[in-house]
């Protein structure tokens, strides 16, 4: 009788694929051996539209070899594989060194050994798909309870994922870490009069388990949404062309601090290294410690330890420990997200963990970790809850959720709009708009908050869907961040 093949466990071939790093000469190598599982849910009105449940497992060696980078992986997971990516690895390395100026540089990161898993209540791959689907029909469902009222489109979602990742270097580290991730949401369109108008209700994507869907939350909140996209469907224009103050919940401001905080602040932006989807970016290393990018009472922190962020891990992709630093201190630029490679150039003594690859066959690249606005300081000149900033505004526009954005090269010159809108007028609100923008340059608007909300306000709202590089790789990260004021902004069109 044939036996089958003996199953090599994963440490063995880390070793196997570090031991021929070694034997290469190169100064440095990795081995990422993983495995993703992704399941979404998706309902369209009265029927489940969508069912995916996918897994992908491989592996990537990056080596760097007489100062250039070398990348190679591959799906099958075997002993002779890895030795014959490693050898593609290095050879790609020498060809990449034949038309290099500068050699790389890395700076130093200590060996660890380690397992992390996200911490979890329920695991959202134990749980029936069948329940899974009623939960979303049931949400659409009601929602087209208000179709006799002009609700004629309703869509649901649930969003899972977990990754499994082993990290083996050079260095000595042997790093393993299981991350689960989860996401629900549901929306509703409007339709009179030749009109249509949508209205929206998620949970943020986080790091957590299916303890994150919230029945309770979820189907409470759908008679409002329902209600909001008929009362936005009958609503005014926004006028255009015209300066006003707005009043940014967190469901909103999360957006605009990822493209004009997270994006200007990838230091290989900066460095020119990455140019795709508005790259690069105008807040350049000489500006460090000196350029005002907001108010003095504006603090942007970057932090990978964050509880159920959407970034938090125990280690980047180059095995550096998850870390917590200010990118923004009392309004000024301080500091910038990093890996291995960029916090050499700069000349800081070690990376702030900021690497990551979105699969098995992608090379890590610097992504926006967790980074969030920090709330007012308690008993600070300008914090105010959001009840105190509409009282406190004579004229201005309160935006809930996102919409559609623009950005220029430089991440300089944007534009935003939302998912609800309302009037603001004498301290109180008077109804809803529909179809507002608004425009500025990034630091005139970061530079105009005149109030911002305290602790109890702060909400971790992020983004699954942040796409970098060529080709594409799509990384995820929570913007946690509180109500604000911002001060004469225009909105619409220039007249």
């Amino acid at each position: 009788m044939v036996q089958a093949p003996r199953k090599i466990a994963t440490e063995e071939l880390a070793k196997l694929a570090i031991d021929k790093i070694r034997q290469a000469g190169c100064e440095y190598g990795e081995i990422r051996l993983c495995n993703y599982r992704n399941r979404r849910l998706m309902a369209r009105d009265r029927s489940l539209n969508r069912l995916s449940d996918n897994i992908s497992s491989g592996f990537g060696v990056r080596v760097l070899h007489n100062g250039a980078w070398g990348f190679a992986a591959s799906h099958n997971k075997t002993p002779q594989e890895i030795n014959r990516i490693v050898a593609l690895a290095v050879e790609i390395a020498k060809g990449s060194h034949l038309t290099q100026h500068e050699p790389i540089r890395l700076v130093p990161v200590e060996a660890y050994q380690d397992n992390y898993i996200t911490p979890i209540a329920i695991d959202p791959f134990e749980i029936s798909i069948a329940e899974k689907a009623k939960l979303l029909l049931d949400i659409n469902e009601k929602l087209l309870s208000y179709e006799d009222k002009g609700i004629k489109k309703a869509y649901s979602f649930l969003s899972f994922s977990k990754e499994e990742k082993t990290f083996a270097s050079t260095v000595g580290s042997l790093i393993k870490q299981t991350i689960y991730r989860s996401f629900p949401g549901y929306g509703c369109t409007a339709i009179k009069n030749g009109d249509a108008q949508s209205r929206s209700y998620n949970l943020p994507p986080l790091n957590i388990g299916y303890e994150h869907i919230d029945k309770q939350d979820l189907f409470n909140n759908i008679d409002r949404v329902a209600k909001e996209a008929i009362e936005k469907v009958d609503a005014p224009e926004a006028p255009s062309g015209i300066r006003t103050n707005l009043i940014l919940k967190p469901s909103n401001l999360f957006l605009t601090i990822h493209e004009s905080v997270g994006h200007p602040t990838e230091l290989d932006r900066v460095y020119g290294y990455e140019a795709n989807f508005a790259g690069t970016s105008f807040a350049t290393t000489d500006k460090m410690n000196q350029l005002q990018y907001g108010a003095p009472w504006v603090n942007f922190v970057a932090d990978r330890t964050q509880p159920n962020g959407r970034s938090t891990a125990a280690y980047d992709d180059e095995g550096v420990p998850a870390q917590k630093w200010y990118v923004v201190k009392d309004g000024i630029l301080v500091d910038y997200l990093t890996d291995r490679e960029t916090a050499y150039r700069l000349g800081r003594p070690s990376s702030n963990g900021s690497a990551f690859a979105d699969s098995w066959s992608s090379v890590p690249m610097v992504r926006i970790p967790n980074l969030g606005l920090e709330p007012g300081k308690e008993g600070g000149s300008h914090t105010a809850s959001l009840e105190q900033t509409i009282a406190d505004t004579e004229d201005g526009i309160l935006i809930d959720g996102i919409g559609s954005f623009s950005i220029d090269q430089q991440r300089r010159n944007f534009q935003f709009g939302g998912d609800a809108f309302w009037k603001v007028e004498k301290g109180k609100i008077v109804g809803m708009l529909k179809n507002v923008t608004y425009h500025s340059m990034t630091t005139d608007f970061w530079n105009s908050i005149d109030a911002i909300g305290g602790q109890d306000e702060w909400e971790q709202c992020g983004t699954n869907m942040c796409g970098k590089g060529e080709p594409i790789q799509i990384a995820q990260m929570t913007h946690g961040c509180v109500p604000v004021r911002v001060k004469d902004i225009q909105i619409g069109r220039t007249n």
